[in-house]
């Protein structure tokens, strides 16, 4: 609430002011009244919040939690709230006039906000998940740029109207916040409250209190030009953000007299940083720190005189030089005020509270005496001493305060170890102790005695230091805690001290003693001052030479004790002073140095180092003795090309989001979002147009141009929102598009947009990523999936996080495990292979440091202390190159002047091309971070290049993010003669491309972002990498540029020794057949891709020049790629990215078509294929079969990139394998790509990397996982090095919280128990490993996905016996009739025989005299067959199918019973029963009605007993329900079942019921909570179709009786009830209807089409039929592709109807479904029907459409022995057998095995009857299918039936099965038999054979021998059927 620096006015009104300051000393009630003028100065220190006051107890947002349960302890007056006025109203969320003031209630309704007014939501303690409306004069409110509001407080209530409130206090009591504090408005005004797009009043942005922590940081515009000391006014305090506390961290647990002190309302940083480390190696923890911090430092004045230590303002209520520190210093005191100011490059959120060791002199605040910091500190030291505070109160500094450094960490380290316990109050553990504060001290100095010279402390080793004691110490109190119950309100913990404060200096002195005064204890007597006085004068007076920490410890004050820690070792001073800088200081401060000159100092030190003078002078020297001998006649001028590329397999991602329903979708799109760099764009771009994936996608034609792809890339760069937005607008254009949004290199750019809003002036691209990928319209829109792509997911892994963990991708999945990652020769070689190299055993680390070089820039370091390391560092390192250059040039008394790593590097570079006869060369990585030091470096290392006449030996090139590469002519001509480029303009875009070349590329930026390195990448020089690289995720960032893939075939020669992979090809996982498969998990041939049938492995080599390679597979042969190469689809030659052939390799060997192909020795040596393997192989492999394959040995290793595709078959002819690898032993490049690179790394980060803890696990992973996130608590375990990714994802999950500039800050779950975004994903895997293919591959899969997804494999076969249609007298010629017309239809004769194609095996069925030849019918078929053989053709679904559960639309959401008023799964179960006399019994069934479909049935009350299901009136006209309720009977296909009918049905109301068996009631509901079911009784469990049909049937008119019953009492008459039912199978997915227009005028010629119309207008149209009640059953064709003409020409027929019928369950009272049926039990019932005189209809010009389900229906029923488990196959013919046999018994109904052994050997039992198709056998009432060969006569014995005449047919045989009581011995009197026809008679047992034998006097013309008995082969339990069979007479 101030001014930008201490001492200054305000510039608010004074008046105001004045009035402010007077009203709030009058009502303070501390008993000392307040000074009126505090208010009228800003003191420096008000800003600091509690990460610095140590005794604040009141953290803010634990007070809003309600957390505190000692609040009451650190407040010396608790609050006195006034009693409410007499009769008003006390209730929490309504004010006192009794209006509801919660936002939820009010958020719709209109509010009157006066004019300079604002909605804000209040928070009240006794309602924390509610949010209370109020109305608030803006001007005391923070403006909008952060500047801030007036003291006091204007308010209106907008419940009740009242305004004028002055003072928040009165407020807060009329809007009950019932307040247990202070009332202050930065407390409780938490949120601006906005309208959103709705009209909606919601929650919208924090309101930033906090004094003036929102003001913007004026960011300087230019880092070079602008000197860091800029005039005060100019600069813009810091930015801040509110912060909410950590648990676990809770600084409330303060000790000692702090616990008296006020409570200020700051914000808990000490919560905030708890993870906050100040690891000795150079840590970013500090930066973390800063970065989170959330308070801004006023400024110094520039003099750094001692700022205002006078009074405190308002909040503070009452002030004693007792209290605690008001602030302290965070804030380093030093540096006058340069390095406030954030670069453009700002990679995070500013950071705060530590501004650096250069940053502003910043007072601590504290009691007595200040302490002069002497003037020539730094000159005398050699170093700024970096002091941390530890316990209690801390002493002001002043004088020099630019050669000290202050900072909090230590103390925040203290604070969240004092947190730990906290964790086990839940459990009751009131005697578990926090560690003491003595202990802790104690404990610090232990750990600071046992760290080596050359160690920094790192602040996690001291947490975990704490940890472990206050474990050891407390064991058994844990253990007791975890098992015994919480208790409610656990007691305030006491303070117990096992190492008094007395004995403390004691203790410290003697545990020092031992380290040779590395470690100096000052005990003080009175207050820290006179330690740290002490202390100042022991280095001005170099006593304390030796000594890297001072242990200051003041024990005077009773209980508590002072203390700080000082670093005063040069070299741990400095590096944790550097730490301190975020990125952008650090940037900033180096240029500093370089633009003032401060380095001339450096380079005037060098040229004194050489003894011959100056090295300029020699260079001059050497250039002009050596000029005549060397022809330098190309100068190295230099063009600029991008380019990038980043390519690799698929992870196993398909999502299956519930939000996304990939069914809606037809096609995929994608925008691929990458970092601003030149060169990772170019490569990007590279994959996505060789990948093929813009044509498979069908978003591009087959002749893309470069401007088409670019469309499909972004850059996040100033450009990125416009084609972002284009994006935005597809996407809203294509609803029924997925869009992909791949945002690659995820971890890059987290910074929340409020942080841009900030900064907006400096920097357009803070924060853009979170403006772009998190704005509303993608998180919203339902057709735009976010797939995050990183190496390093760890910031996207936190307790915010918006990705679910079930939509993490790591890939490959068995990485971290141990287990060879690839079936192919390729081993990945990543971070921890490198680590492993540096083990014993291993002859030549691959990890390396330079002693000599560390030694050189220590030194460096102490001489020259003003110096920035880096700039040291680099200024050193490029000495080295170039004495190393000079001294390999000739100039040998150089090489002292130099290190042995820089000489060997130098020597290879140099001698490189010149060992190979194409040139070839090794790259040399040089990491320069900061550009303007990688400008310096390449100036300087150019320079000496040009004198030493080396220009044409090796390039130098600037690799800068955000230009594209600049190579010399004379370099890209070899580039092109290598990679046989004949295009004029080529230039290289991408590293990759700069394979084979010779050359230092000086890397530079903060952040590498993606770019990917060719595999003559030979050393990679980390040694100038900042020393914020201790965090795991730039760590792994710098380290992942050196990883690599390894050709395993052969050990490597140095380095670890690996066994080869199997190099079986069969093991490859190349997805030959994968053509229709939804693929989940795809395996990619990483590298070698080969194909199945081969025997060898082989490699591809990338000589693009060769004809063979690029025209012999038809696949052009090879991509280059980054991290993989990708499936091509073929572009052209030159559009190829090319790579060098190898070495040697004749031209003229390579033609065309050459078959010969050489096969190289297993004993080549291995190959590195740089940057991933190749893409994954495709189903066009079928391409390469027909070549040999060969295996490219080493030397094309040199060139070859990773394969592309499967067609890995051609490769370069060889002309024998003897010179082939003898050449290529030569070349240079070629034994750089036999191993990983050597990676050099600084001292302190070798020892981070390289050092493990106690479970092997490197230390670097135990590190903060990102600048962008802290510790959620001190209180967490270890990470273990068996951890998978997934276990990983867990742990930050659950450890992590994100700082307040990441963008997932924000993202809190209001009582959600799910905050995660629904579409989502995130794709992690090492570096190099192939991401970049995996996702283009991905986008692939996932469009074959949604193509498979909306297509469907239908039944296609033609009708059958269309040849054996009767041709008779009658048809029905009335062919426009929309309905039949009864009279005509009951003319037509009816059509026995089956034409639906499903029942071609099945026996015809004879009527009158069709005469059929033995060629008409078909053979049969074997069982297995029947599934296999149908003809099935794909169809897209359209808008009108029915879905299985796999399918959820926006529109399905409330059909599947996603309904908001329903709760998921409420539905009811019904008991309903009725009598049936066939039975003999009561049937019982079982409805489950949901909620939601209620409405359709009558109950005895609401609740009560099922009575009826309602029907509606056959006079009922309505167009918007389906009358006829649907009944699906289904087994096994609880998922496959097409039960959605919602789309089918157009939306219109229906009634549909499931029938499912009781044992799978439960799956069925679970996949379908909202359908009705009804459940069979359990006896039906092992029945077949024929029982569901049956009780369908029965249930439905016992149901109509009911509903006549009832609803004649309404006064309807019975036969105005709707009668029919639909019976429909679970596999119908379309139905179609037949447009036909005529042409003559009879009707003679007609045209015909098909179209695809909704279930509902086929009902309809049906229902609607005239006379309808008068047709049993109606039916429709089955579709068929092959429909003739003659088919759809009658509109009606009178025949069978099959799978979709409708049945009048009226008129067939009488006629039943044979209950004991498993199949043809609907052509039974259509014979039933028709012989009872019934009309069967078919509507000829509808038809539907039957999916092809592999699972589940009559297939589920697998018939076995009962007996053995042997799972022995069982035909056919065992499944009768002789009564009282040995026979196996089988465990399947009896009914099932009659009906599948007459299917397959009733000829067993017909032996005439076979073939004899004009002699049928007689089969009475009932239809059994007797195998194809045999044809049967239906006859029905009841009375009055209809049957065919057959006075003149002669029968084969007869079949009598299960006869009733009509058929009678003078019923088959009638027919006639041939001679020898046979009889066979069905029964329940043999007492009822006997019986029917006698009963129908069969002896008098059968023969019957007692060998013709048979049974089912049953079990006597199980029923079996008994035959009887017998032969005419």
């Amino acid at each position: 609430m101030g001014n930008s620096y201490a001492g200054q006015l305000k510039t608010t009104r004074f008046e105001e002011v004045l009035h402010n300051s007077i009203e709030a000393s009058l009502r303070s009630n501390n008993l000392v009244p307040r000074p009126i003028f505090s208010q009228l100065y800003l003191e420096a220190e008000q800003q600091l919040s509690s990460l610095e006051a140590g005794g604040r107890a009141d953290n803010e947002e634990e007070e809003e939690e309600g957390e505190s349960p000692l609040e009451s302890n650190s407040l010396p007056n608790p609050y006195q709230m006034h009693p409410p006025p007499e009769g008003s109203c006390t209730t929490d969320g309504f004010c006192q006039a009794g209006k509801d003031l919660r936002l939820v209630s009010i958020s719709n309704e209109h509010i009157d906000v006066p004019t300079g007014f604002l909605l804000v939501g209040a928070k009240s303690p006794s309602l924390p998940d509610h949010l209370l409306v109020c109305a608030v004069d803006k001007r005391f409110l923070p403006d909008d740029n952060g500047h801030n509001a007036l003291l006091g407080f204007s308010g209106n209530c907008v419940g009740c109207g009242k305004k004028g409130f002055c003072y928040f206090t009165e407020f807060s009591n009329h809007i009950n916040l019932k307040l247990t504090t202070q009332p202050k408005k930065q407390k409780h005004l938490k949120y601006y409250l906005v309208r959103n797009a709705h009209g909606t009043l919601t929650k919208g942005p924090l309101i930033c209190w906090k004094g003036s922590e929102f003001r913007s940081r004026q960011a300087s515009t230019s880092t070079c030009t602008s000197s860091l000391f800029q005039p005060l006014e100019s600069s813009g305090s810091l930015a801040t953000f509110p912060n909410e506390p950590i648990p676990g961290a809770n600084p409330s647990l303060v000790v000692g007299v702090q616990q008296a002190g006020p409570a200020p309302d700051h914000p808990s940083l000490t919560a905030a940083v708890g993870s906050a480390v100040y690891n000795g190696k150079d840590s970013p923890k500090h930066q973390q720190l800063a970065k989170n911090n959330l308070v801004a430092l006023p400024r110094p004045s520039a003099l750094g005189i001692l700022p205002n230590s006078g009074p405190p303002k308002k909040r503070h209520k009452g002030w004693s030089p007792e209290s605690p520190t008001a602030t302290d210093g965070g804030y380093p005191q030093g540096g006058g005020n340069r390095a406030k100011y954030e670069t453009a490059g700002m990679s995070c959120m500013p950071q705060v509270g530590m501004v650096g060791p250069a940053s502003a002199p910043f007072p601590v605040v504290a009691s007595g005496e200040p302490v002069s910091v002497p003037d020539n500190l730094l000159k005398i030291c050699k170093a700024k001493p970096v002091i941390f505070k530890g316990h209690g109160n801390f002493p002001y500094l002043c004088g020099n305060l630019n050669d000290v450094v202050v900072s909090p960490l230590l103390y925040t380290c203290y604070q969240n170890s004092q947190s730990i316990s906290r964790a086990y109050e839940q459990y009751g553990a009131s005697t578990i102790q926090p560690i003491s504060e003595e202990m802790q001290l104690l404990l610090t100095v232990y750990y600071l005695v046992q760290l080596a010279a050359d160690q920094v402390p790192l602040m996690e080793d001291l947490e975990q230091i704490f940890m472990r004691s206050w474990r050891e110490s407390h064991l058994t109190e844990i253990r007791q805690y975890q098992q015994a119950p919480p208790q409610p309100f656990p007691p305030a913990p006491s303070t117990v001290a096992p190492v008094t404060s007395a004995q403390l200096p004691w203790l410290a002195g003697l545990a020092a003693s031992s380290c040779n005064d590395s470690v100096h204890i000052i005990e003080c007597t009175y207050s820290l001052a006179e330690g740290l006085s002490e202390m100042f004068r022991l280095l001005i007076e170099g006593k304390l030479a030796k000594t890297n920490y001072v242990v200051i410890i003041c024990a005077c004050r009773n209980s508590a004790i002072d203390s700080c820690i000082a670093v005063t070792g040069k070299y741990q001073a400095r590096i944790l002073s550097e730490s301190l800088l975020t990125p952008a200081e650090y940037q900033k401060e180096v240029n500093h140095e370089l633009v003032t000159g401060k380095v001339d100092s450096l380079g005037a030190f060098f040229s004194t180092l050489c003894p011959e003078g100056d090295i300029d002078i020699l260079l001059d020297k050497f250039y002009q003795e050596n000029q005549g001998h060397i022809s330098s006649s190309l100068a190295a001028s230099t063009v600029t090309t991008p380019s990038s590329l980043d390519v690799s397999p698929l992870p196993a991602c398909t999502s299956d989001t519930q939000n996304l329903d990939l069914g809606s979708f037809e096609k995929v799109d994608f925008l691929i979002c990458i970092p601003p760099s030149e060169v990772t764009y170019q490569q990007t771009l590279f994959h996505v147009w060789h990948s093929g994936v813009l044509l498979e996608l069908g978003l591009e034609k087959e002749h893309m141009t470069r401007q088409r792809v670019e469309q499909y890339v972004l850059k996040l760069d100033a450009e990125a929102q416009t084609k972002f937005k284009t994006f935005l607008q597809n996407s809203f254009q294509n609803p029924h598009t997925l869009f992909v949004l791949i945002h690659d290199h995820a971890h890059w750019d987290l910074v929340s947009s409020a942080v841009h809003n900030l900064y907006s002036q400096s920097d357009p691209s803070v924060g853009l990523v979170d403006r772009l990928l998190n704005c509303r319209e993608v998180k919203e829109a339902p057709n735009i999936v976010t797939l995050h792509v990183t190496s390093f997911p760890y910031a996207l892994q936190t307790q915010h996080t918006l990705i679910s963990p079930y939509n993490e991708i790591h890939w490959p999945a068995s990485y971290n495990n141990g287990v060879d990652l690839y079936h192919e020769n390729k081993k990945y070689f990543g971070l921890s292979e490198f680590i492993e190299s540096t083990l014993s055993g291993h002859s030549l680390p691959l990890l390396r440091y330079d002693s000599s070089f560390e030694a050189m820039v220590t030194a460096l370091g102490k001489r020259f202390p003003r110096l920035h390391s880096a700039v040291i560092r680099t200024f050193v390192l490029v000495q080295h190159y170039a004495a190393a250059m000079m001294a390999v040039s000739g100039l040998s008394q150089m090489k002292n002047y130099t290190s042995v790593e820089t000489l060997e590097i130098t020597q290879n570079l140099i001698n490189s091309s010149k060992q190979c006869p194409c040139g070839h060369g090794l790259m040399v990585l040089l990491r320069v971070p900061c550009s303007p030091l990688a400008a310096v470096a390449y100036e300087r290392l150019s320079h000496v290049r040009e004198r030493l006449a080396l220009e044409e030996h090796f390039e130098i090139i600037l690799g800068n993010p955000n230009s594209s590469i600049s190579v010399g002519k004379h370099f890209v001509k070899q580039l092109k003669m290598w990679q046989k480029i004949d295009d004029a303009e080529w230039r290289p875009q991408t590293y990759l491309e700069l394979e084979g070349l010779p050359c230092i590329l000086i890397f530079s930026g903060m952040d590498p972002h993606g770019e990917s390195l060719p595999r003559s990448l030979r050393y990679c020089d980390l040694r100038l990498i900042n020393s914020s690289c201790l965090v795991r995720t730039a760590l792994e960032q710098e380290l992942g540029l050196a990883a690599y893939f390894v050709s395993n075939e052969v050990p490597l020669e140095k380095g670890p020794v690996n066994e080869a992979l199997e190099s079986d090809g069969e093991k490859l996982s190349s997805t030959d057949n994968e053509d229709e498969e939804l693929v989940t998990e795809v395996c990619f041939a990483t590298g070698s891709t080969s194909e199945k049938r081969s025997p060898m492995k082989r490699e591809r080599s990338c000589s693009h020049d060769s004809a063979s390679s690029s025209l012999s597979s038809k696949a052009s042969s090879s991509v280059l790629c980054g991290e993989s190469s990708v499936k091509p689809v073929g572009p052209s030659q030159g559009d190829q990215a090319r790579s060098p052939p190898p070495c040697g390799t004749p031209e003229e060997a390579t033609a065309p078509g050459d078959k010969q192909r050489l096969r190289v020795s297993q004993g080549s040596q291995s190959v590195i294929s740089r940057h991933s393997p190749g893409l994954a192989p495709q189903a066009d492999s079928c391409l390469q079969t027909s070549q040999k394959s060969v295996q490219v040995s080493v030397a094309s290793s040199s060139s070859q990139l990773s394969s592309s595709s499967g067609s890995s078959s051609s490769s370069s002819t060889l002309p024998t394998a003897g010179t082939f690898v003898l050449q290529a032993s030569q070349c240079s490049m070629t034994k750089a790509c036999r191993q990983p690179p050597v990676v050099f790394l600084p001292k302190l980060v070798y020892d981070m990397v390289t050092s493990t803890d106690s479970s092997g696990l490197p230390k670097a992973a135990s590190l903060l996982p990102s600048h962008s996130v802290m510790w959620a608590s001190s209180f967490r375990p270890l990470l273990s090095k068996m951890m998978t990714s997934t276990e990983q994802s867990l742990y930050y999950r659950q450890w992590t919280v994100p700082r307040p500039s990441h963008m997932d800050y924000s993202n809190r779950s209001e009582g959600r128990m799910d905050s995660f975004h629904p579409r989502r994903l995130l794709l992690s895997g090492p570096p190099q490993i192939g991401k970049t293919g995996a996702y283009l591959q991905f986008l692939s899969i996932l469009s074959r996905m949604l193509i498979r997804l909306t297509e469907v494999d239908v039944y296609d076969e033609e009708e059958i016996n269309i040849n054996l249609k009767e041709e008779s007298d009658w048809h029905y010629l009335q062919l426009s009739d929309p309905w039949p017309d009864l009279e005509l239809f009951k003319k037509m004769p009816f059509d026995y025989i089956i034409h639906d194609p499903k029942y071609e095996d099945a026996s015809l069925i004879c009527s009158h005299h069709q005469s059929i030849k033995s060629e008409d019918r078909g053979t049969a078929r074997k069982p297995e067959d029947l599934y296999m053989r149908c003809q099935t053709a794909r169809m897209r679904l359209s808008k009108y199918a029915a879905y299985n559960t796999y399918h959820h639309c926006e529109q399905c959401h409330q059909y599947m019973g996603f309904h908001p008023r329903y709760q998921l799964y409420e539905s009811t179960l019904h008991a309903f029963a009725f009598s049936y006399s066939m039975l003999g019994e009561e049937i019982q069934l079982h409805f489950i009605i949901p909620k939601s479909k209620e409405h359709h049935f009558v109950f005895s009350q609401p609740g009560g007993q099922l009575e009826s299901m309602r029907l509606p009136l056959v006079t009922d006209k309505s167009q918007e329900y389906i009358k006829s309720p649907t009944f699906t009977p289904t087994t096994g296909r609880h998922e496959h079942g097409l039960f959605n009918l919602y789309h089918a049905m157009d939306g219109a109301s229906h009634l549909h019921v499931l029938v499912v068996k009781e044992y799978e009631m439960a799956i069925y509901k679970k996949y379908w909570p909202n359908h009705i079911m009804l459940v069979l009784p359990s006896i039906f469990n092992s029945a077949g179709v024929g029982a569901a049909h049956f009780l369908i049937k029965e249930l439905s008119y016992h149901n109509l009786e009911l509903e006549r019953n009832r609803q004649e009492e309404l006064g309807i008459k019975p036969q105005d009830i709707w009668p029919f039912i639909v019976i429909s199978d679970d596999s119908c997915v379309m139905w179609n209807m037949v447009d036909v227009e005529y042409a003559g005028e009879r009707s003679r010629e007609f045209s015909w089409s098909e179209r695809n119309v909704s279930l509902k207008h086929i009902m309809q149209h049906i229902e609607a039929s005239p006379n309808i009640t008068h047709y049993a059953l109606i039916g429709m064709r089955k579709w068929s592709s092959k429909t003739r003409s003659s088919e759809v020409r009658e509109p009606f027929s009178r025949c069978h109807v099959h799978d979709f019928i409708i049945l009048n369950v009226d008129l067939t009272q009488n006629v039943q479904y044979n209950q004991n049926r498993f199949m043809c039990d609907d052509v039974d019932f259509n014979l039933r029907v028709h012989s009872a005189g019934l009309l069967l209809c078919r509507f000829n010009r509808f038809s539907m459409m039957k999916k092809q389900i592999a699972v589940g229906g009559h297939r589920s029923f697998h018939i076995t022995s009962k007996v053995s488990d042997n799972p022995v196959a069982i035909v056919p013919a065992q499944y009768i057998c002789a009564p009282d046999s040995k026979h196996t018994f089988l465990a399947a109904p009896a009914q099932l095995l009659l009906e599948k052994f007459l299917q397959y050997h009733s000829h067993r039992f017909f032996p005439l009857s076979l073939k004899n198709y004009n002699h049928p056998v007689l089969s009475v009432d009932c239809y059994l299918n007797l195998g194809p060969q045999i044809s049967v006569c239906y006859m029905s014995s009841r009375p009055h039936s209809l049957n065919i005449s057959s006075s003149d047919l002669m029968f084969s045989g007869l079949l009598l099965y299960l006869c009733d009581s009509f058929v009678g011995a003078g019923f088959l009197k009638k027919f006639h038999f041939l001679k020898g026809a046979t009889l066979c008679v069905i029964c329940q047992d043999r007492n009822s054979l006997r019986q029917t034998v006698v009963r129908l006097e069969l002896e008098d013309e059968w023969q019957f021998r007692l060998r013709d008995e048979f049974q089912t082969a049953n079990a006597k339990e199980d029923r079996p059927l008994f035959f009887l069979t017998g032969r005419h007479i």
